[in-house]
């Protein structure tokens, strides 16, 4: 029993940030599996900087309040769009480092679009939930001013970090190329699966739920009836996964495989674990306290 939950530790740890508790050092490896001349020092910068803009250190920019869209949900994006760039590049393709690195950028940034600026006059930043990606494009827009990066970044990044946006169809997205269009589906694929098989992932729900609000969005009434349809919602995403973001999630299989020799797919793993969960409880419970009484991890508040 004692060897079972230490697996089970080690396994849970590769999947959250793999050797260490900080994801950097297994971002910085693994983008070195990538491609060998990629400028680590530069992913480094983006990693502290990020950290700095959530916290409220960096200029221009406030801590973040928002439970849901926080630090480590970027964080987890970061690490499964390198994981989904590694997995590729076993099955045959090939990233230049400028390609890798703009998509790493985009994910740092894509939800930064979230967060009070210091001219903002909203009480918070899921105010801006319905056109946060915009906001997004426009906060790394700035960053990139200070740090004297081409227009292609520009465009790139901003391509890329629409294909998160889930009511936006990726074939009206403008790619410059196709090395960039798959680098966007990397993206939005990241997204998806970093937010989805998280451990705490059905606790957080109701926090997705109080942003939406937030931002206008009122497509439920409550929290509980937002977690009642996530079974529904699981199988429209995975469509998304399979068609438009062109099924690149199969990639991690791969990646974990060569990198742990764990021969599975952790992220859909925990997300089918997540769902079939929350289907087992859902139909036992009437409210959100029901639900509450059968959902007891705590999440780690970091902003």
């Amino acid at each position: 029993m004692r060897r079972e939950a230490d697996t089970n530790f080690r396994v849970n740890r590769i999947f959250e940030s793999g050797a260490t508790p900080d994801p950097i050092d297994e971002i910085l490896t693994v983008a070195e599996m990538i491609n060998a001349s990629i400028d680590q020092d530069i992913l480094l910068t983006f990693h502290r900087d990020i950290q700095d803009i959530f916290s409220g250190y960096y200029p221009g920019f406030r801590e973040n309040g928002n439970r849901y869209h926080n630090l480590r949900h970027t964080y987890g994006v970061a690490l499964a769009t390198t994981r989904l760039f590694h997995g590729l590049t076993l099955e045959g393709l090939s990233f230049t480092s400028d390609i890798v690195i703009k998509g790493l950028l985009s994910a740092y940034f894509h939800d930064t679009g979230l967060l009070l600026r210091s001219f903002d006059t909203a009480d918070t930043g899921a105010e801006f939930t319905q056109y946060h990606e915009a906001r997004s494009i426009s906060s790394l827009f700035k960053y990139l001013d200070s740090h004297h990066f081409d227009d292609s970044t520009r465009i790139d990044c901003a391509s890329m970090i629409r294909c998160t946006n889930l009511a936006l169809d990726i074939a009206s997205i403008e790619f410059s190329s196709t090395a960039v269009k798959c680098a966007g589906q990397i993206l939005g694929t990241a997204d998806i699966l970093a937010q989805m098989a998280d451990r705490y992932y059905l606790e957080q729900l109701p926090f997705l739920f109080q942003e939406h609000r937030a931002g206008g969005l009122n497509h439920y009434q409550s929290a509980f009836e937002l977690m009642n349809d996530t079974t529904q919602f699981h199988k429209t995403i995975s469509e998304r996964l399979r068609s438009e973001l062109g099924n690149v999630s199969r990639a991690m299989r791969g990646h974990f495989r060569a990198r742990w020799n764990i021969d599975k797919d952790l992220y859909e793993e925990n997300i089918n674990n997540n769902i079939g969960y929350l289907s087992s409880i859902i139909d036992q419970c009437r409210d959100l306290d029901g639900l509450a009484a059968h959902l007891r991890r705590k999440p780690p508040f970091r902003s």
